[in-house]
């Protein structure tokens, strides 16, 4: 009797023990919950329920319960299954609960299973829009599967680790270089996150080389990642910032997303800084994406006023600073989940939804503006889109391939990049503004009109370069500009075509401020008289006195150090006059022309272009008769062909815009009142003189 006594009794002190451990890790799972620790109130709760004995169904299913939403927050999406098929099993799981289970088994392919969970969660749900779109996708994913669509996708394993990989941004002139998130082992701190339990989230980056290989991927450096979670990025239209999700830590309260900046110095990246967008500390602002035209920021939040869940929103920016907040509404939001905006460089708006009828989890969609200026969403079919998540699109310019992320093919549910296409026509111009000696201009913009109301600026890239999506059959006007420079001018019309074709400008601008060399004039040896391979360069010079109209120039003619100083300046006025006289033949007025004779009195200064050229040169050097009798004979011979040039500097830029009272002759077109004027003029294009002095000389219309 004895015996048996103490044996119960110390089985009651281990059942009783069991049942204390039990509460305590599941107080401690409710305390990593609230922070957002999903990952490590999981483990709290899948522990104790291992704890729980089997008879007590009641907390078995409780604990079920919350270890599924655990695991449904961290995309476990097998474990949180399991999860709620215990809740549901023991009795515990709301009808709430049910339609996540029923979203899960989207997510997981389960499509006829979850057609049925749809079905009986109409009669308690009737009006739930989860549930009707829900029940939609349940059905028509697998026919979406076995149509299919033009889009080929293609894992890429260099990018790809056995961690998170996701959100690309593709980068750089010729998109060479690629940004993503990754939790691989080689992101930065020691500690596994208590949200993911992998290490917490860095940018990577990867270059490709001259014959298209990438690089392996490596964090960025210059203070840009830090402990914390780095997430989604996106890098503004002109290159020199880069918008992140980041997610701080603190044991106190729950983990909340946010959005900072880091703007791009001398090719690296700064120690980011907030980027405040409203006052609300309680929310959660992630995924940023800025429009093509760089004046709207748009941003997943749930702060109040959304439509349910994750919605999509946007702010005004100017020189850093934001301007209100809006809600995109429908048709984009919905009571699911709306995240990861991005944008094609034609305008078109990219997100993924959990909340529109899809294939599963996190599909993605397109967003187009009609003419009735409202949004219409398009959804791209399979295999861009899967049963699993599928988002972050970046695209590489105006093609319609690019690189996106998703969790498909993946057991435990890790987030891997992909590459995609979509084979379409797309005509495109691409242009460079450039000044005429070859440097790169990249404070110059472009300025398109065209036939079919086309009405657009764009600024260029970091190498004076630019592109636009054109369209058979409409003429274009093409303006090159720049402050301090003239303008330059292209016109083409775009034909038919069944292959991709891309039309390429040039735009070389002349300086207001300095010479401009007239390259390829070429005169008879030791006269003034011009050669005929110069009439390609001086009709060259006369379109663009036609093009800037109120321009006048000084033609100044230079030679050599031979001979003597009176001869060589004798015959370069000669030369000069001889330009002059060619230009006045073409139609140019006289007295928009100053001839200038220098002979050998301003030999030429070097500049990096040219030192870049040769070996012997370097900037700054100049080409006096001391420097070139140093040189070696040949290094001689086409020194002294560099200082033998035609150049001309700009004198004047208001030549004939003003009357005898100081009027402007030819004033610009009235524009529009403030409160009615449309971002772009519908009816014509004011052109600058290029002066940078705000006058306005032309302008075009159709």
């Amino acid at each position: 009797m004895y015996r048996y006594t103490h044996i119960l009794y110390i089985a009651l002190t281990i059942v009783l023990m069991c049942a204390c451990s039990a509460e305590t890790l599941v107080k401690k799972g409710d305390k990593a919950y609230a922070i957002g620790e999903y990952f490590t109130a999981a483990d709290h709760y899948r522990r104790a329920y291992a704890k729980t004995p089997a008879k007590e169904k009641q907390l078995r299913g409780e604990r079920a319960l919350k270890m599924a939403h655990c695991y449904y927050r961290i995309n476990s999406i097998q474990k949180a299954l399991g999860g709620f098929r215990n809740a549901i099993r023991y009795n515990t799981a709301t009808t709430d609960d049910r339609l996540i289970y029923a979203r899960l088994l989207l997510e997981n392919g389960e499509y006829k299973v979850a057609q049925a969970e749809f079905e009986a969660l109409q009669d308690s749900l009737p009006d739930n829009i989860l549930v009707k779109n829900g029940l939609e996708s349940a059905i028509k994913a697998p026919e979406w599967k076995k149509e299919g669509s033009q889009y080929k996708v293609k894992k890429i394993d260099m990018f790809n680790s056995r961690r998170d990989d996701y959100s690309p941004v593709l980068d750089g002139d010729d998109y060479y270089r690629l940004y993503f998130t990754s939790t691989r082992n080689d992101a930065a701190g020691d500690e596994l996150n208590g949200v993911t339990g992998m290490k917490s989230a860095d940018i990577f980056v990867s270059e490709k080389d001259d014959k298209g290989r990438w690089s392996k991927p490596e964090p960025i450096g210059t203070g840009l990642n830090s402990d914390y979670d780095e997430g989604a990025c996106c890098i503004t239209p002109d290159g020199q910032q880069m918008f992140m999700t980041q997610c701080t830590y603190d044991a106190n309260y729950p983990r909340y997303a946010k959005i900072v900046v880091s703007k791009r110095t001398d090719a690296a990246w700064s120690k980011p800084v907030d980027f405040e967008i409203t006052k609300d500390t309680l929310s959660c602002f992630a995924h940023p994406a800025v429009s093509p035209d760089g004046g709207w920021l748009y941003f997943v939040s749930d702060m109040p006023g959304g439509k349910g869940g994750l919605d999509i929103w946007r702010t005004r920016i100017s020189d850093g600073v934001t301007m209100g907040v809006e809600n995109l509404g429908e048709p984009i939001n919905t009571p699911g989940n709306e995240m990861f905006p991005t944008f094609r460089p034609n305008g078109d708006l990219y997100f993924s939804s959990d909340g529109h009828p899809g294939m599963g989890g996190l599909d993605i969609f397109i967003a187009r503006i009609g003419d009735d200026l409202q949004y219409h969403i398009t959804h791209p079919g399979y295999p861009l889109n899967s049963q699993a998540d599928d988002f972050g699109m970046t695209f590489e310019g105006n093609h319609n391939r690019g690189y996106f992320s998703s969790s498909r093919g993946d057991g435990r549910g890790y987030d891997h990049i992909y590459w995609f296409e979509n084979p379409e026509v797309v005509q495109t111009i691409k242009g460079w503004i450039y000044e005429q000696e070859g440097y790169e201009l990249n404070a110059g913009e472009a300025r398109i009109v065209g036939t079919d109301g086309t009405n657009e600026r764009l600024s260029v890239k970091s190498d004076g370069s630019f592109e636009l999506v054109v369209y058979p059959g409409v003429e274009y006007i093409v303006l090159g500009t720049c402050a301090g420079f003239l303008n330059h001018k292209e016109e083409l019309t775009i034909p038919q075509s069944k292959v991709s074709e891309t039309y390429t400008l040039q735009f070389p601008l002349a300086s207001i401020t300095a010479p401009v060399l007239i390259d390829n004039i070429f005169y008879e040896f030791n006269k003034a008289t011009l050669l005929p391979s110069s009439t390609q360069a001086l009709d060259s010079l006369v379109m663009l006195l036609n093009e800037n109209p109120n321009i006048t120039i000084e033609l100044g003619a230079h030679t050599d150090y031979k001979g003597s100083a009176e001869y060589n300046k004798y015959l370069s006025q000669l030369r000069a006059e001889e330009v002059v006289k060619y230009l006045i033949k073409k139609g140019i007025a006289p007295d928009r022309l100053s001839p200038v004779g220098y002979g050998k009195e301003k030999p030429k200064k070097i500049r990096r272009k040219v030192a870049e050229r040769y070996e012997w040169l370097n900037e700054g050097d100049v080409l006096t008769e001391e420097f070139i009798s140093k040189l070696k004979p040949a290094e001689q011979e086409t020194a002294n062909a560099l200082n033998r040039r035609t150049e001309f500097t700009v004198l004047r830029t208001t030549y004939n815009m003003f009357d005898k009272d100081g009027n402007l002759k030819n004033p610009p077109a009235p524009r529009k009142p403030k409160e009615t004027e449309s971002e772009n003029e519908e009816d014509g294009f004011i052109l600058d003189d290029g002066s940078g002095n705000g006058e306005s000389f032309e302008y075009f219309e159709f």
